[in-house]
């Protein structure tokens, strides 16, 4: 009898009979939904040295159409180029703005491979800068050109707004530094405003905060480029030691005003005869005195640092998930996230966990400190160049500042068809 029940069995399961389970069947059906990445497939060894090499054909001929052709219209067209191919073609990926947070990250660990292609394209513009100015900044980069197209009605800030918007670049560079040596991620690529169009898609909030930036940049000329992007900073400090940056005129200043509100960037520094001049000992007291600041900048903003720290620390995964996990154990938070069951699934010990968080939490704190300390000494700095005033004969343009568009050249009478200089070819 029990040979035949066996065998009743056994020929059951050959035909594709399901025994009797005692256990319901697991259900692997959650309903998440993986998300998109925004981070592009990486490409072949030789196609990113291809990419070196066009941002240096690009950079080597919007510096001559700039320097030596002066032609808004080979800069324009310079423009539409670096459109298709660095944002389109190339989907803003990786970019010298970009690059910043990969020199800082190699910088900071040597687990982290910083390939030649990345240092190039981070020293590339730079290297320029300090020759030409900012003709990266003119038509090679796509952030930038694809907010110059939109200039239309574009308004002059008050200088003092425009002074108090300068800092926050310095800012966004000190904290995209300060995420990428703790290992907190890349917060310019992830941020960044117009890579969602150069991708044709993106979150919701990447897209919307691109579309701001360009209605934005019609009345208010390259708003990211001027009042956020981090690597603008390093292209200012460079471009003020310019060899041969851009002019006004390729002769003598005559001094026609024609070109005092062609900038829409409030670059061209206007003459100064009507102030009346002023005795040494004066001058030398407001700049003691703008001296004398300098100190209590910098212990201001270190201090302000100190206390953000664990604002800024907050951006930080490990930190973020043991914050969560703090909460929920104190049964303040009873739903898990996905964040905190996977913690839970690997068996980590909390005590392990709270550690590394105290461990990033503490290099944040000297981080912000020293970055807080840093923008105390450029407000300093910016208050001391404020100090030295010094009279401007003839028109000049702001080399830090300037974006070496050329739109300054077809309002200079200069080298045209009846003015001085005429019978000149400068490619206008």
């Amino acid at each position: 009898m029990g040979l035949f029940l066996y065998l009743f069995c056994l020929s059951g399961l050959v035909q594709g009979a399901e025994p009797p389970s005692r256990f319901p069947k697991p259900e692997f059906e959650t309903g998440y939904v993986q998300p998109l990445t925004q981070c592009p497939a990486p490409r072949a060894a030789y196609l990113e040295w291809v990419d070196v090499g066009v941002l240096a054909g690009a950079l080597a001929l919007t510096a001559w159409l700039a320097i030596r052709k002066r032609s808004r219209r080979g800069i324009l067209a310079m423009t539409v180029f670096s459109i298709l191919y660095f944002g389109f073609f190339r989907r803003g990926c990786i970019c010298p703005v970009g690059s910043i947070q990969n020199v800082a990250a190699s910088l900071s660990s040597t687990s982290f491979l910083l390939p030649w292609t990345v240092v190039l394209l981070f020293l590339l513009p730079l290297v320029f800068a300090l020759f030409f100015g900012r003709v990266f900044c003119a038509a090679v980069c796509p952030l930038g050109a694809i907010q110059d197209v939109m200039i239309r009605r574009p308004v002059r800030l008050p200088r003092v707004v425009s002074g108090a918007l300068g800092l926050i670049p310095y800012l966004a560079l000190g904290l995209a530094i300060l995420y990428a040596v703790t290992g907190a991620g890349f917060v310019v690529c992830r941020h960044d405003p117009f890579v969602g169009f150069f991708r044709l898609g993106g979150t919701v909030t990447m897209l919307v905060s691109g579309a701001v930036f360009l209605l934005l940049g019609i009345f208010v000329a390259r708003p990211y480029c001027r009042f956020l992007c981090p690597y603008s900073v390093l292209l200012n400090w460079a471009a003020r030691f310019a060899a041969r940056p851009v002019t006004i005129t390729p002769d003598e200043c005559v001094n026609c005003r024609l070109c005092e509100a062609s900038c829409p960037f409030d670059c061209i520094l206007p003459t100064t005869p009507d102030r009346p001049p002023e005795t040494r000992p004066v001058a030398r007291r407001r700049l003691g005195w703008a001296v004398a600041l300098v100190p209590a900048a910098v212990m201001l903003g270190a201090v302000a640092g100190f206390a953000m720290h664990t604002v800024f620390a907050a951006g930080h995964p490990v930190v973020r998930l043991a914050g969560r996990i703090a909460l929920e154990e104190r049964l303040q938070m009873r739903e898990y996230t996905l964040e905190s069951e996977a913690f839970r699934g690997t068996g980590q010990p909390l005590a392990q966990l709270d550690a590394e968080a105290r461990a990033i939490l503490a290099r944040f704190r000297i981080g912000s400190t020293v970055m807080g300390g840093v923008l105390g000494l450029v407000v300093g700095g910016q208050l001391v160049g404020l100090a030295l005033w010094s009279r401007r004969k003839t028109y000049e343009i702001d080399n830090g500042n300037c974006l070496s568009c050329g739109r300054c050249f077809e309002y200079c009478p200069v080298g045209r068809p009846g003015g001085k200089g005429a019978g000149q070819d400068h490619g206008n």
